[in-house]
């Protein structure tokens, strides 16, 4: 069984629909002892992915997407994840090695534009002892003249967080897509568990009620 298969062909209609489908369908569970509403096993599927989005502008919060936007672009730790390495520094200097896996990732498609193995992870097993990132694999391809990308996540919180992870996955497609000359084709985004917190849920339901998607 594959699990829940969710397509749309924006960010933000997306992140509506996954949220009203969590809101109508989803299990009551817990993660790390807070309550949430969850999804398992769900594909997002984007056709049009974009980091500029018109309903995440109106409907998200600009202090939580700044701060998706530093965890992704700068390579300081983040303090309220226990002090972990950021997306960034994970992406640009993976295991503080020096290596830029987003350069890797557009140079090997640039020598072989066919290869199905440009993958790249965020996940640093020898330094990760308490803290795993959500997002730990990215998967780019061309295919048809575009650039698409498969990502993994084990869990993403499609209240608070979910829109600001969907535009930063956006914003990296565009920048490898920049450095191969190429447009933005499909964002295909697996997620383990998909959920909303309990105290987001009021949130959310005014969030997926104003917005017919």
């Amino acid at each position: 069984m594959l699990g829940m298969q969710i397509e749309a062909k924006t960010i933000g209609t997306a992140w509506l629909a996954i949220a009203r489908r969590i809101i109508d369908e989803g299990a009551k569970s817990a993660y790390d002892a807070a309550p949430i509403l969850e999804l398992e096993r769900v594909t997002v599927s984007v056709t049009r992915p974009a980091s500029v989005d018109s309903i995440v502008s109106q409907l998200g919060d600009p202090e939580r997407l700044a701060w998706m936007h530093a965890n992704f672009t700068d390579h300081s730790l983040v303090r309220e994840l226990g002090d972990a390495r950021s997306y960034a520094s994970r992406l640009y200097d993976y295991a503080a090695a020096g290596r830029d896996q987003v350069r890797w990732v557009i140079d090997r498609l640039r020598a072989d534009p066919t290869s199905r193995s440009a993958t790249i992870t965020t996940f640093e097993p020898l330094l990760d002892v308490t803290y795993i990132p959500c997002v730990s694999l990215l998967d780019f391809w061309i295919a048809a003249g575009q650039l698409h990308s498969i990502v993994y996540a084990h869990s993403i919180d499609f209240g608070a967080k979910g829109y600001g992870n969907l535009v930063e996955l956006a914003y990296l497609m565009e920048r490898v897509a920049n450095g191969l000359d190429l447009p933005v084709g499909r964002l295909d985004f697996v997620v383990k568990s998909a959920h909303i917190y309990e105290p987001d849920l009021a949130m959310m339901r005014d969030a997926v009620s104003a917005v017919a998607v």
